[in-house]
């Protein structure tokens, strides 16, 4: 009885901790994304404008210009990318549910080969894919996920790409603006948050991707540094020239 309560009890266990983060859904990626290049191209722009010489007014124009042109061209690039991927997807989807259909039983020993490809019985992996082709969806989920390496259920949504890049670019390209629109006099606090900015961002994508939030976080400060660096060397250098 012992050993029984323990393998129930290590089962649990295991069913409890052994489970995986969404990867395929259509939000995380263009979130993040999104966030980082917020920070860093508007960070970037105000630098490279500062650069030059100009007004706080022009600094702040700049920054504001630059977050909603960078919003909305973030939000219809992943809108049309994503459209554009689930419609090939839904196309190939469409040619493998009329193969299902016209030749049901060359579909069948497709999997069944696949299953004996993969170590399985020849016997045992024809039963299998018999059993598996008597309903048509869960053929086609199969064959979709062996296939094409999609799940026909778990497909990712424009509108929610299109969304969680734009309000995530905006709330990035909002940090170097916010020290202005608070009352800072000078590029550094902008800079300074901007950038702290960047380590906070990329610490929080280590907590999903299970990289060392230091380094995630340090890697993303060094990359948006550099950028807000050499644009504000060109634009010290183009200022004066243009001066």
């Amino acid at each position: 009885m012992a050993i029984i309560e323990t393998e129930a009890t290590l089962h649990e266990a295991h069913r409890d901790n052994h489970t995986h983060r969404d990867v395929n859904g259509g939000w995380l990626r263009p979130a993040v994304f999104g966030a980082m290049d917020g920070l860093v191209s508007n960070l970037a722009l105000m630098t490279g404008v500062a650069g030059g010489a100009v007004s706080q007014q022009t600094i702040v124009l700049s920054g504001l210009a630059g977050l909603a042109a960078g919003a909305f061209s973030m939000a219809a690039g992943e809108y049309t990318s994503v459209a554009s991927q689930r419609e090939l997807v839904e196309a190939e989807l469409d040619v493998e549910r009329r193969e299902l259909r016209k030749h049901p039983k060359d579909e069948e020993a497709e999997l069944a080969a696949l299953y004996e490809s993969r170590g399985v019985e020849p016997g045992l992996a024809r039963e299998v894919a018999r059993q598996l082709s008597r309903d048509p969806e869960q053929a086609l989920e199969i064959h979709a996920r062996e296939e094409l390496g999609v799940d026909p259920g778990d497909l990712p949504s424009p509108a929610v790409a299109a969304v969680s890049s734009f309000g995530s670019f905006a709330l990035g390209a909002l940090l170097p603006v916010l020290p202005y629109l608070l009352g800072a006099g000078s590029l550094w606090p902008a800079v300074l948050v901007a950038l702290l900015g960047l380590f906070l961002c990329g610490a929080v994508v280590a907590k999903v991707t299970a990289r060392s939030w230091w380094y995630s976080g340090l890697r993303q400060l060094a990359l948006g540094g550099a950028a807000a660096g050499v644009t504000y060397a060109l634009g010290s250098l183009f200022g004066t020239a243009v001066g």
